[in-house]
């Protein structure tokens, strides 16, 4: 199975929101999100679901609108690289990854790892 990285360097081969299909699932990963504190309230299931990066998806660190604008598919790619919206996306991304160290079992954190807290591996990895 080849590995889908996202422009922030997620790979959501290894997402448990990409990944869900069943309603349990997505209602699964819903808690999970809230108790990590990634979501305010366990949203309803179906606003779990995540199809994947898209231009038609916000992005929370507007790496999507950013290529668009620079005129490449990969951060990688830009003459600006690494630039603010990377090293800020690096360094929430350490945040959380501290967080999720303290707060999930270990079964929750290994999946978590793979697919969020090894940016800085996927992003150099990326194909340009």
């Amino acid at each position: 199975m080849q590995d889908r990285i996202t422009l922030c360097g997620d790979n959501c081969t290894y997402c448990p929101r990409f990944n869900a299909d069943t309603e349990e699932e997505l209602k699964q990963v819903a808690e999970l999100w809230h108790y990590l504190g990634w979501r305010d309230r366990v949203v309803p299931a179906a606003e779990m679901k995540c199809p994947g990066c898209n231009p038609d998806k916000q992005c929370a660190y507007g790496l999507i609108d950013c290529t668009w604008e620079h005129g490449v598919r990969h951060c990688r790619q830009c003459v600006e690289y690494p630039c603010q919206k990377i090293e800020a996306m690096l360094t929430k991304s350490r945040k959380y990854k501290t967080i999720c160290q303290e707060i999930c079992n270990d079964q929750e954190y290994a999946v978590l790892e793979k697919a969020f807290f090894k940016k800085h591996i996927n992003l150099s990895k990326k194909d340009n």
